[in-house]
């Protein structure tokens, strides 16, 4: 390991045994001033997430903001974290969250601030202290945040930016000093951080892909439906694991749903990243272009049928396309990051839970009824960490995130979150 890598694991580790000691309180008081400079600095902290992998600023900067919104949040949230008294025949009678230590964060490129300090600030909060891996085109997000941290007034260690690959993450994960390890990003990558993770005995949350279904049916809002569709699936250049991949329509309104969908659709042209008006850009990277073609290309191989052509316009943007498939498509065993959206026509309420249900991811899911009981039939049986009702998927600091399935495990986020990388410790006896 290189001597610098392993000087920052030290400082952390260092850092860690203050920072436990550190009020809960005070600890919110600096999540605050944070929060503070990132709200009115979003601008320019926008432009750095655009600069790096090509979101539309207006995206950006809301993405910034939503960070700030999130810290507030926990600035303001109870203390879970107290010492609980337990009833019971003896004196001694608790139970003491204790923080774990360092932990390493594992952060993909398509939310450069949003991803990591949803999972830092919660880990922090609790007494934790961060050593980040950020996507290697996102160093300058990561170092963004370390000087964010430190000017709100955090003590240097607490939260710091490893500039390494991804062939680092084994031997960093391996070490002493880390005490787990909280990975937002594919399958494979996922798979691989769990295992060193398990073979190492430490503490991992996994938030993988998602292949998210939209069901629309006759008694739904049609208009809003249709308008929200597209924005879930293309926002972001629709490089997001909580998009909407697989419209499911209720074959009755088929010939009225998707004429409305496809003139949304089409509303969406690429645009230069750096103008506020613009809705759509290119992807963060020629060789994630290249994979989303080929699976473009296999769809069609095997049946699917184009509604609208995904067009390639250079190395990384593309006029969005749209294809029908059917069951038993091998792309739908697969997650499709970027601007193609995947169309499907389900008989009844059985054949749409069938048809959202089988597939390997359970992210989050959204159902489109005025109807309270087949509401309800799908809250209860879709297999997934969210279910949404007559709105699109986006996540919300007050409420639990993570997935189920191959879509992974643990929770960010809400007062859940406080509670993952702590030891519940057992206080019990007599004086």
């Amino acid at each position: 390991m290189e001597q610098l890598i392993e000087n920052k694991l030290i400082q952390a580790d260092l850092a860690f045994a203050g920072w436990r000691k550190v009020s809960f309180e005070e600890r919110q008081g600096l999540i605050r001033k944070a929060a503070e400079i990132l709200k009115t600095q979003s601008e320019k902290f926008g432009k750095i997430i655009t600069t790096e992998m090509n979101k539309p600023i207006s995206e950006s900067i809301a993405e910034v903001e939503k960070c700030a919104l999130m810290m507030n949040y926990y600035a303001d949230a109870e203390n879970i974290l107290k010492p609980e008294k337990v009833d019971s025949e003896f004196t001694y009678s608790e139970v003491h969250y204790v923080p774990k230590g360092v932990i390493l964060g594992v952060m993909p490129w398509n939310f450069p601030f949003w991803q990591v300090l949803r999972f830092a600030v919660p880990a922090i909060l609790a007494g934790n202290t961060v050593v980040l891996k950020h996507a290697s085109i996102c160093f300058g997000s990561g170092n963004a945040i370390v000087e964010v941290l430190l000017e709100a007034g955090f003590p240097e260690g607490i939260f710091q930016n490893l500039e390494v690959g991804h062939k680092d993450v084994k031997e960093i994960l391996e070490h002493d000093i880390v005490k787990g390890v909280s990975l937002t990003g594919s399958g494979k990558a996922g798979g691989e951080v769990a295992s060193i993770a398990g073979l190492n005995i430490k503490k991992s949350l996994l938030e993988l892909g998602g292949s998210d279904a939209f069901i629309i049916f006759e008694d739904a809002d049609l208009d809003a439906a249709a308008k929200s569709g597209v924005k879930s699936r293309l926002q972001n250049c629709g490089q997001t694991c909580t998009a909407a991949k697989r419209f499911i329509i209720d074959e009755k309104i088929e010939d009225e749903f998707l004429p409305k969908f496809i003139e949304e659709y089409k509303k969406y042209q690429i645009g230069d990243p750096l103008n506020k008006e613009t809705k759509l850009a290119g992807m963060a990277r020629p060789d994630l272009a290249d994979e989303l073609e080929a699976q473009f290309n296999r769809a069609l191989e095997n049946g699917a049928e184009i509604i609208i052509p995904l067009e390639r316009v250079s190395d990384t943007e593309f006029n969005p396309g749209l294809i029908r498939v059917e069951k038993g498509n091998p792309i739908l065993q697969e997650e499709l990051f970027g601007p193609l959206g995947m169309v499907m026509v389900a008989k009844d309420d059985e054949d749409a839970l069938q048809i959202a249900n089988d597939i390997p991811f359970g992210l989050s899911n959204s159902v489109w009824t005025a109807d309270k009981t087949r509401q309800l039939f799908f809250i209860e049986n879709l297999e997934s960490g969210t279910v949404n009702i007559n709105r699109m998927t986006s996540s919300d600091p007050r409420f639990p995130f993570g997935g189920s399935k191959a879509s992974g495990y643990g929770t960010e986020l809400s007062l859940l979150a406080l509670k993952e990388f702590v030891t519940a410790r057992t206080i019990v006896g007599n004086y």
